[in-house]
């Protein structure tokens, strides 16, 4: 690993905190007597998408401890969580555009495609560890939608739109931010992988607007 990203691997634990923070209210406290709409397709999502989470968090462990070879079994297990992921969101999809509000759609499909163009080039540059690393790091930002989607609202009151500008403005941030590091560090064209994800979340913010506002 890039001895620059060392710490990775705890700011990924704030993942887990973002989760909690954005289910709490609507899952976690539930449990057990969860409400009917949070059927076993819900339960299956909450798992598959926990194990994700996981995987996230442990890697950059991993690699900073010099654990190579489990690094890679567990990035061959990714192989079958990620499919497995999308597919968990299938459910939800259908229940959405059978509802009173089909266009909110538009979040489990856009977050789909933005984790498949993002997850897809990290595993393209399996072999490049600094844009496999950066593209793993864009997956994660995705993350910020259905978490931050939901605290927003549920914990500050603050309005949809408010939320979803909140979200961006917040993965504008990190993006920008982690580019300016990489030059001041020297790493050369090591950020590109940030100028793509800058492109996913703009196109999404686009037709975010152009649906809902």
């Amino acid at each position: 690993m890039d001895k620059s990203y060392k710490y990775l691997g705890y700011f990924m634990l704030l993942l887990i905190l973002l989760t909690i923070a954005g289910f709490f209210k609507t899952y976690i406290v539930q449990f057990p007597n969860f409400q009917p709409n949070n059927n076993w397709f819900i339960h299956l999502h909450a798992i598959i998408a926990t194990v994700w989470i996981l995987i996230l968090i442990v890697q950059p462990f991993l690699i900073l401890n010099r654990k190579f070879a489990i690094h890679r079994i567990v990035g061959k297990l990714s192989y079958i969580v990620f499919p497995l992921l999308v597919i968990s969101f299938i459910p939800q999809i259908i229940r959405i555009f059978n509802s009173e509000y089909p266009r909110n759609i538009f979040f489990p499909v856009a977050d789909c495609v933005l984790l498949i163009i993002f997850y897809s080039s990290a595993i393209y540059y399996r072999k490049m560890s600094p844009k496999h690393m950066r593209y793993m790091i864009a997956t994660a930002l995705v993350l910020l939608g259905p978490t931050i989607g939901r605290i927003g609202p549920r914990w500050f009151g603050w309005s949809d739109i408010l939320t979803q500008n909140i979200q961006y403005t917040i993965a504008y941030t990190i993006l920008i931010s982690l580019i300016f590091y990489d030059k001041s560090k020297g790493k050369g064209k090591d950020y590109n992988p940030y100028l793509v994800a800058v492109g996913g979340f703009a196109l999404h913010q686009i037709v975010f607007h152009l649906i809902f506002l």
